[in-house]
């Protein structure tokens, strides 16, 4: 798994990952999601489009890092699932929990409205 952040405005904070997002690959996104909020910064979008595989430990590591972003006040929101990946999650029920939209884009534009 590999993972980028970048700032796409001055509200807005961008992390992508690519690979397999499985417990053994998950502490360094927890570890860079924690100190982006903790950081401030309350606003992020997470692209899955390069995500080939996940599984319970990567959903869990999301969940964290939605709920930490929440009891903030601020947003958290996927974009970007392939086929396979949007199964998994309307499988364990997450398609009711996240915010989940096709583009990059998309997300952006829903943040900086609300």
């Amino acid at each position: 798994m590999s993972i980028r952040d970048e700032p796409l405005n001055d509200k807005i904070w961008l992390v992508t990952i690519s690979g397999r997002l499985d417990q053994s690959q998950t502490d360094d996104l927890q570890t860079l999601l924690h100190n982006l909020i903790s950081g401030g910064h309350h606003e992020l979008i997470v692209d899955l489009a390069e995500v080939s595989y996940v599984n319970s430990g990567g959903l869990r590591c999301l969940v964290t890092g939605w709920r930490e972003a929440n009891n903030l006040g601020g947003q958290f929101v996927l974009c970007c699932l392939n086929s396979r990946i949007s199964e998994v999650f309307s499988t364990v029920g997450f398609d009711q929990v996240f915010r989940i939209f096709s583009t990059r884009e998309e997300a952006e534009q829903q943040i900086s409205i609300t």
